[in-house]
């Protein structure tokens, strides 16, 4: 059985957030995505406290796809060292949770590898 999952992703501001969250979705990998604008964020950084602001997203998925959306991220994100940290949907409505499985073409779910 499938494990649904919500997967974090800070991202810069704008289009760099909606690129991501369409590209995502538009491969398969995940069902929905939410885009969460005007998130202030405050980290560490080669030594430096810095506060900036960024968009946060939501990727409904399944944890099967993370090493997949993990892919895609590194491969399309524009920070050094993005975030991406999925976290498991422990509940849910029954008919979301089937949509939400439907809508993930991931190769290990589907026991075929992507090219």
């Amino acid at each position: 059985m499938s494990q649904p999952v919500a997967i974090l992703i800070a991202c810069p501001q704008g289009e760099p957030a909606a690129a991501l969250a369409r590209g995502l979705v538009e491969a398969g990998l995940a069902a929905c995505v939410n885009h969460l604008p005007g998130m202030r964020s405050t980290y560490r950084w080669k030594g430096e406290v810095v506060t900036e602001g960024e968009d946060l997203l939501i990727v409904k998925t399944l944890r099967e796809a993370f090493p997949e959306v993990e892919a895609f991220v590194l491969a399309n994100h524009p920070y050094e060292v993005p975030e991406v940290v999925a976290l498991p949907l422990v509940e849910g409505h029954a008919p979301y949770l089937a949509w939400l499985e439907a809508g993930v073409s991931c190769a290990s779910q589907s026991g075929i590898a992507r090219s």
